[in-house]
Parts: structure tokens; sequence; C-alpha cells
């Protein structure tokens, strides 16, 4: 991936040449985002790999501000979420997302799970509704962001869900991209993937170089405004 080096985030999405598949069944609920809207997001988009994250604010649930910069010196995992996807419901439904929130926070990482969907899109919750959601499903992160507007989403060039991020303890984008290397919605898929931020979080962890530091999301379309 070193010839992608210095591309923004959604513009190395556009030039992978895997995109992801749609969940079986092929609903606008669980489609990839196809190349041509990936390019289109690559213009407005500031985060690159191998340079520092481009900070940002949000609330989450409990109405609390938190700024990524916060959290400069501690390795920071980015999950763009959506409870009713069902690529999201894939690791959510056997412990996986979670296994990996606890697992890192213990290492002393920080995990924010990112909504991006607008009022009133599948995703989108608030309130105590979106207490419930998060307590059925055992959500064990950080912070659950929302980011209605879509302006953090869209700076990091997150087109699906789950998309995920991993920031080192220097504040730099190390990885982006998909969780695993297999685009379905089979939970039993899971034992036999390759975990994509497992594997950057190993050899980062490790002062080792990352093998891959870039892959292309699949999962549901962020539900952008």
């Amino acid at each position: 991936m070193t010839k992608f080096r210095y591309l923004t985030v959604a513009a190395m999405m556009a030039l992978l040449a895997l995109v992801g598949c749609s969940a079986e069944g092929g609903n606008d609920d669980a489609a990839t985002t196809d190349a041509g809207e990936k390019a289109e997001m690559a213009s407005s988009t500031t985060a690159t790999i191998d340079q520092p994250a481009p900070d940002f604010t949000l609330t989450d649930s409990e109405g609390t501000v938190h700024s990524l910069s916060d959290f400069k010196g501690q390795y920071v995992i980015l999950e763009w979420i959506n409870f009713d996807c069902p690529f999201v419901k894939k690791h959510y439904s056997v412990g996986n997302m979670q296994k990996y929130q606890t697992q890192y926070q213990e290492n002393g990482a920080v995990w924010l799970s990112i909504c991006s969907s607008a009022p009133g899109k599948q995703g989108y919750f608030e309130g105590e509704e979106l207490t419930s959601r998060m307590d059925a499903e055992g959500w064990a992160g950080t912070a659950y962001l929302a980011d209605p507007t879509g302006k953090v989403g869209k700076m990091y060039g997150a087109t699906n869900t789950p998309h995920m991020y991993v920031i080192n303890p220097e504040g730099v984008l190390v990885y982006a991209g998909a969780i695993d290397d297999t685009p379905s919605t089979k939970s039993s898929d899971i034992p036999n993937s390759v975990n994509y931020v497992e594997a950057a979080m190993t050899a980062s962890m490790n002062d080792q170089p990352i093998d891959t530091k870039a892959t292309a999301a699949y999962g549901c379309s962020v539900k952008y405004p």
C-alpha cells in the first residue's frame, strides 16, 4: 500500500479495486458505497494515511463533549456505527466488536463509536431510545458520539458501517477501512477472517510496520443528510 501513502482516505477507497459486497437481498440498508460516491467524497475529506488525524469535537450519548485531541498520547480506534445495519449486527450479535472494545481499552486505548446517520434515517437514535439500544447491543466502547450533520464522517471519508480507523499515540492515522477481509453479514465467517484493526494495532503496539494500512470498507452506506 506504499504507493497510496499520501492519498486522502476517500480517494484511496475510490482507487482500491475491492469495494465490498451488498447484503443478501441487495437492499439499500445493507449496501456498499460505490467508487463514484467515494471519489466524490474525496474532495471534502482531510483524513490521510500516515498523516495527523484531523481533530474533531462531538457530543456523546450522555451529553459530554469530546475532542479527538483530548486523547493524544493514546491509541484511538474510530468505529462508524449503525445498530440496524446487518453488517454491524454481524459483529455485535456474537460479541466480537465488544471483545475488541474491551480488550483495547484495557490496554489503554480509546474506542469512539461515531454515528453519522441523519435524524430520521436508519441508525439515528437519541435519548432513552439510544441508551436502550446501546444496552441491548452490549456496546462497550469509550464514547458513542453523534455526528448528525455528517461533518466528521465526511472529513474522514467514512462510507460504510462499520468503517474503522486506527490513530496512534502520536495522533497519526495508521489504518482506515474494513474491519476484516470477509464482506459478509454472517457471524459464522468471523473466526476465519483476518481482522485488519487487530493486525494494525498489534503491529503498531509492537513497533512493527503495518502490512495493510488501507482497505475498501464494506457494509451499509452511511446514512448522511
